[in-house]
């Protein structure tokens, strides 16, 4: 049984930085896929990002060029990178891990806020 926990979500100016990590229990992180999902009151999840379990990546349009997925299969983190900011990012951020066997795992996510 994976365990996820978000990390790094906060307040900032449009135009900044964060930097979003997620960390997960048991054995197998490597062997996961991890997404990451943003979700805004009343509207439809979105996925945000991919990183396989050899490191492929994988972005929306919306964030391309802004955000950076990655992993650390040592430690068991995932992180996302998030630069430059706009205030349409702002979301509950979920990161999510998916293994071989295809059972899926969610943490309770992290708020960020990009506002002036």
């Amino acid at each position: 049984q994976e365990q996820l926990v978000e990390s790094g979500g906060g307040l900032v100016q449009p135009g900044g930085s964060l930097k979003l990590s997620c960390a997960a229990s048991g054995r197998a992180f490597w062997a996961y896929v991890m997404y990451w999902y943003r979700q805004e009151p009343r509207k439809e999840r979105e996925l945000v990002a991919i990183i396989s379990a050899t490191n492929t990546e994988h972005y929306a349009d919306s964030v391309k060029g802004r955000f950076t997925v990655s992993r650390d299969n040592n430690k068991n983190m995932a992180y996302l990178q998030m630069n430059n900011l706009k205030p349409e990012d702002t979301a509950i951020y979920y990161c999510s891990a998916r293994g071989p066997g295809g059972k899926e795992y969610w943490g309770p996510g992290t708020q960020v806020t990009v506002s002036a």
